[in-house]
């Protein structure tokens, strides 16, 4: 029997990742932790873990010493980065990390670089053909005839943080010099999908899972349900070749009639625990990687309309 002891970082609000990779490495045939780390020891995900670590900010050189350190006193077979910052970083380390017999669950960092950045995604999906709104930086819109309404959002950022639409050019006048560095598509009318892939260490796609972000909450879908659409599950498929993606990804996209990206995002989805429970179980698959059971593309093979709502639940200390 395999021991396998898994490492998340930035584990923050990952209750739900973090029990399900509990789950998968107690159900598939093998021993191992799960271990997390975090910069704030009050993190609620830390306390659902066999044992967790606080690490300096990923953007400090301390940072990459202070996961090796871990992984060395841990034993741990594999990473698995959460938060977009890291995921660069992490890209560019993995083969030192593999040195080591430490697989780092990630895309490669040319591949995290251009998901990062929202203009970059932007100029590699149209150089594509991939749907995805016409982006602009702020020294390249013209006033005279730009079409209102607008959306302006930071060009590196997540979470919907400094997020707005914009309705007028009073509105965007403001929001081009109140927003740090910000890029300004059309408007997307629609409803939102997450679009949560998992590819495996080679690239291939194994499980493609469109569902509905019904009720957004701070960036995360609150309640949504999962949706068995072939046209989804084809764009992601053909996204997530494109960009090489290894491990999990997830992409977002409106639909009204057509489907256009704005987002991809090279991790685990916040709301991974719907895909999850309708039965494309990615910590499963992930484990069956390591254990030396690959599993064999499932894509579409999910449960269609399971709807999720979600709600705040507290731990004492």
């Amino acid at each position: 029997m395999k021991n396998i002891n898994i490492l998340i970082t930035a584990a923050s609000r990952r209750v739900a990742l973090v029990k399900n990779f509990v789950r998968a490495i107690n159900t598939n045939g093998c021993r191992g932790r799960v271990i997390a780390t975090d910069t704030d020891s009050l993190s609620p995900a830390l306390y659902f873990t066999d044992s967790h670590h606080l690490v300096p900010l990923s953007s400090s050189p301390e940072y990459i010493p202070a996961i090796k350190e871990i992984c060395k006193k841990e034993d741990i077979t594999l990473v698995i980065p959460t938060i977009d910052e890291e995921l660069p970083t992490f890209g560019r380390y993995k083969d030192e990390f593999k040195k080591d017999g430490i697989l780092i669950l990630i895309s490669d960092e040319r591949t995290c670089k251009i998901c990062n950045d929202k203009y970059e995604t932007f100029k590699f999906f149209k150089k594509r053909g991939l749907p995805f709104p016409e982006t602009l930086l702020p020294d390249e819109i013209d006033y005279s005839v730009v079409q209102y309404p607008l959306f302006i959002k930071p060009r590196f950022g997540r979470g919907s943080i400094n997020a707005y639409p914009v309705r007028n050019e009073r509105e965007l006048s403001f929001f081009v010099e109140y927003i740090k560095e910000p890029i300004v598509q059309r408007f997307l009318e629609g409803r939102e999908y997450t679009i949560d892939v998992l590819c495996n260490m080679k690239g291939k796609v194994l499980s493609v899972v469109p569902r509905e972000r019904m009720v957004i909450r701070s960036g995360v879908c609150d309640r949504g349900k999962t949706v068995k659409d072939n046209v989804l599950i084809e764009q992601g498929v053909r996204a997530a070749e494109e960009l090489n993606i290894i491990g999990p990804a997830n992409l977002q996209c409106k639909v009204n009639g057509d489907i256009t990206f704005f987002e991809v995002n090279p991790r685990f989805s916040g709301a991974i625990q719907l895909t999850i429970n309708a039965g494309a179980d990615f910590p499963a698959m992930i484990i069956g990687m390591l254990n030396g059971n690959p599993p064999e593309p499932c894509i579409g093979d999910f449960k269609d309309g399971l709807i999720m709502t979600s709600f705040e639940e507290s731990i004492y200390i």
